[in-house]
C-alpha cells in the first residue's frame, strides 16, 4: 500500500491513479464531521480512504454506506452525517438548473425545503473556514435602540435544540449543568428528631432516661420525615425523536448527578434500563455505555408494549413513595391504541404525578390529531413542551411543585 501527504500534511493512503483529489476530499469531509460534533480522528479518515479503495467507486449509496460505517460511531450522530453527506457530496443538478432557467414558471418561495435537523452544525463545519478567509467588508455604523428588543441570551434559551450548531449544543450542555433543580418533598410514615415541641416521642424519652439510670426524664419530640420523591424518566429514542436524543441524554445525566433516586428507561420497540449507565461522572462515558446497551436506536415506536413491560416488571420497584414520572415522547404510536390507553391509565394510577414532555408542542397551533396522542392525553397530569432551554427551565420549576395552567392537558382535549 502506498501513502501520500494531503494538502495539510496528513499522511493518507494513496488511491489508484485517476482518482484525482478524492483522498483530500474524504479527509476534508472527515474534518468537517469532527467540527460538527462527531468523534473522528486521523485513523478513521485513513480507514475511510482504505474502505473506498476496497469497494471502488460504484453507486452513490455504496459510497455513503462505506463512509457511514467508518465515521458514525453513535446512533445520535447519524442525522448529522446524513445532512453533511448530502451537502458535501451533492451533485450539481445541471439538467434541473437548465430547465429551471429556461422555464417561464417562477417557483414559489413556499415550496422551499424545510431546514433539517443538524443542518446548522454541518453548515458551520463546512463553510466556517471559507467565511474566515473572506475579506472583511466595511459596514457603516448604525445606532440601534435595543431597549425593547430580545437579548441574545433570551433568543438562545428559546432556540430549538434540533437547529442548534455544534457550538450552541456545547453551550446548551453547559447551561444544563448549571440548571437549578428544586424538587418537592413528600412526607413519609417515618419520624425524625425535632427540637420543636409538637409530637411527644415516648420511646426516645425512655431511652434517654435509661442512660441516666431513670433518675432524670427529659421529654423528647419528633416530626414526620420528609424526603424527595423518586424521579422516573421514560424517554423515547425512536426515529421521530432522534434529533433530540443527544441533548435529552445530557439532561438525564444532569438529573442523575444532582439527585439520588433517579431511574431512567429508554424505549423504542423495547424497554431498556440505563440507570446504572448514566451514573458515570463523565457524560461521554455514560453515553457510550448507553449506546452499547440499547439495541433499538432510531427505530420504530411501540409505546403501549413498552409501557406494559414497565408496569409489569418495574412499577413496583421504582414507583413507591410518591414517585414523579417524566414521559418524553411525541406520542406517535405505530400499533393500536387499546393497549396504550390501558397501560398509560395504569401508569397514571401508580405514580403521584405523570408529566408528559412532547417536542411537538414547539409548533404553534398544535392539535392532538394522532391516535396515540388522543389516547394518552386524558391520563396525564401535565402536558409540556421540551424542545429548548426555556422549556427545561419551566420543567425544573414544575418539579418543585409549581403548577401552571399552560401545562393543563385539558386545553387540548
Amino acid at each position: 500500500m502506498t501513502v501520500e501527504a494531503s494538502s495539510d500534511g496528513m499522511i493518507l493512503p494513496a488511491l489508484p491513479p485517476g482518482d484525482g483529489r478524492l483522498a483530500d476530499n474524504i479527509a476534508f469531509f472527515g474534518r468537517a464531521l469532527r467540527k460538527a460534533g462527531l468523534k473522528i480522528g486521523p485513523g478513521a479518515i485513513a480507514d475511510a480512504i482504505l474502505a473506498i479503495e476496497a469497494i471502488g467507486i460504484g453507486s452513490r449509496e455504496e459510497f455513503r454506506a462505506a463512509l457511514a460505517a467508518v465515521f458514525v460511531k453513535r446512533h445520535e450522530d447519524l442525522p448529522v452525517f446524513e445532512e453533511a453527506f448530502r451537502l458535501f457530496w451533492r451533485s450539481r443538478n445541471l439538467v434541473e438548473k437548465m430547465i429551471a432557467m429556461m422555464s417561464p414558471v417562477v417557483r414559489d418561495a413556499s415550496e422551499r425545503e424545510r431546514v433539517k435537523p443538524g443542518s446548522a452544525r454541518v453548515s458551520d463545519a463546512l463553510f466556517a473556514e471559507r467565511e474566515r478567509q473572506a475579506p472583511v467588508r466595511e459596514e457603516p455604523d448604525i445606532e440601534v435602540d435595543a431597549r425593547f428588543t430580545a437579548s441574545e441570551r433570551e433568543i438562545f434559551r428559546r432556540m430549538d435544540f434540533a437547529q442548534m450548531s455544534a457550538a450552541e449544543i456545547t453551550a446548551a450542555k453547559r447551561e444544563l449543568s448549571k440548571l437549578t433543580l428544586p424538587f418537592d418533598e413528600v412526607a413519609t410514615r417515618r419520624f425524625e428528631r425535632s427540637a420543636r415541641h409538637r409530637l411527644f416521642d415516648p420511646r426516645a424519652t425512655m431511652r434517654a432516661s435509661l442512660r441516666s439510670g431513670g433518675g432524670l426524664m427529659l421529654p423528647r419530640y419528633r416530626q414526620p420525615k420528609f424526603i424527595h420523591p423518586p424521579l422516573v424518566i421514560l424517554a423515547d429514542i425512536s426515529g421521530s425523536m432522534s434529533q433530540y436524543t443527544r441533548i435529552f441524554l445530557h439532561f438525564m445525566h444532569v438529573l442523575t448527578e444532582k439527585r439520588r433516586r433517579v431511574h431512567t428507561f429508554l424505549f423504542g420497540t423495547q424497554l431498556t434500563n440505563v440507570t446504572r449507565q448514566l451514573r458515570h461522572k463523565d457524560p461521554d462515558e455514560a453515553f457510550e455505555d448507553c449506546a452499547r446497551k440499547v439495541r433499538d436506536w432510531s427505530g420504530g415506536t411501540r409505546i403501549g408494549e413498552t409501557l406494559h413491560e414497565f408496569n409489569r416488571l418495574w412499577s413496583r420497584r421504582v414507583l413507591g413513595q410518591g414517585a414523579v414520572v417524566l414521559l418524553i415522547t411525541d406520542g406517535l404510536e405505530r400499533d393500536g391504541t387499546e393497549q396504550l390507553e390501558t397501560e398509560i391509565d395504569r401508569l397514571h394510577r401508580s405514580c403521584r404525578r405523570l408529566i408528559w414532555l412532547n417536542p411537538l408542542l414547539r409548533f404553534e397551533g398544535f392539535e392532538p390529531r394522532a391516535r396515540g396522542v388522543r389516547a394518552m392525553l386524558p391520563h396525564v397530569d401535565e402536558f409540556r413542551s421540551v424542545h429548548n432551554l426555556a422549556s427545561l427551565g419551566d420543567l425544573a420549576q414544575a418539579l418543585s411543585g409549581a403548577r401552571s395552567r399552560d401545562a393543563d392537558p385539558r386545553r387540548f382535549r
